[in-house]
């Protein structure tokens, strides 16, 4: 599909959020429940908050 628009895309999300899915895919693949645990606790995201 064309971009309607000459101007190129400065972002590709689903370009980055399939690095971002790859690189996590990679990471945890042979992990056991508890490193898993470990790992999502030590990388999660946290809320901004919107004071």
């Amino acid at each position: 599909m064309k971009p309607t628009n000459s101007k190129l895309k400065e972002f590709d999300t689903v370009k980055t959020f399939r690095k971002i899915k790859d690189k996590i895919s990679k990471d945890i693949q042979n992990m056991s429940y508890d490193e898993l645990q470990s790992y999502l606790l030590k990388t999660k995201l946290t809320a901004l908050n919107k004071s």
